[in-house]
């Protein structure tokens, strides 16, 4: 049973979130602050009281945007703690995501918050909670971990989250894709999307949609690649309007799937 503390300055949000959280059965109690302050206060508290005290504190879910102190910060300063509590942002704004996870976040959710998309941030926060190396024989945790993507329905297009709104985003328009640790950003021509699957998964399955990796951080689409350009022994290929640096290693390969193409 998770022991949470949910941290939103607004408060019709924070009394949402406490009603979802505390509605949760791997949810054991539950207790809100109006600011990254008085979070901060409730957490020296827990961790002075231990992680089996009665003030333990296992999750924060945590607002990015508040006055004074945000979230963004209160989770920099828990990352100086030796046992410090699990962190899940909850926000209306998904520009931090990458931030959120250089800070290990467990989760990134929007708003408005669904029920559905909560219960998979405690899931997972339970999952990181009772597995070893501190696992206390508790709840055994849903299977499928967080690292394995759930698989779009549609091999033709993939599911994004923007503002609580699911929409599936067709593969071809994808230009080409970005890696953010665990994370992956996908650009088209009408913008970009971060979606939680490691670079690694989307090119084994994209491989024979023709995407192929030109460098550890970027996968493309042939079929997008305008120009190949070489300048003073350097490799970039033009993609949807970006230019994208190719890696010593795959230009051989690159080269030779461009020759090939159609």
């Amino acid at each position: 049973m998770l022991r949470a503390l949910a941290v939103d300055d607004e408060r019709p949000s924070l009394e949402e979130l406490l009603y979802l959280l505390a509605a949760d059965p791997r949810i054991g109690s539950v207790e809100g602050a109006g600011d990254a302050t008085e979070a901060l206060r409730r957490i020296n508290r827990a961790l002075e009281s231990g992680p089996e005290g009665p003030e333990a504190v296992d999750v924060v879910f945590l607002d990015i945007h508040m006055p004074g102190l945000d979230g963004l910060d209160l989770a920099r300063l828990l990352t100086g703690f030796a046992r410090p509590p699990l962190v899940v942002f909850v926000t209306a704004h998904e520009d931090f995501a990458v931030q959120a996870f250089d800070l290990k976040a467990v989760d990134y959710v929007l708003k408005p918050v669904r029920k559905e998309r909560l219960a998979e941030a405690v899931r997972r926060a339970a999952e990181q909670r009772t597995g070893p190396p501190h696992a206390t024989g508790g709840p055994r945790p849903v299977p499928a971990p967080a690292s394995v993507p759930v698989h779009e329905p549609d091999p033709d297009h993939i599911p994004v989250e923007l503002g609580g709104v699911t929409r599936f985003v067709a593969v071809d328009d994808i230009t080409h894709v970005e890696a953010r640790g665990d994370y992956a950003r996908l650009h088209t021509g009408r913008g970009s999307h971060l979606v939680r699957i490691p670079l690694s998964t989307l090119e084994e399955r994209w491989r024979a949609r023709g995407f192929v990796r030109i460098h550890r951080r970027h996968l493309v689409a042939l079929r997008h690649i305008g120009e190949l350009r070489l300048d003073a022994g350097t490799v970039s290929v033009l993609v949807g309007g970006d230019e994208l640096q190719v890696s010593r290693r795959h230009t051989r390969e690159l080269r030779d799937l461009l020759m090939r193409r159609p």
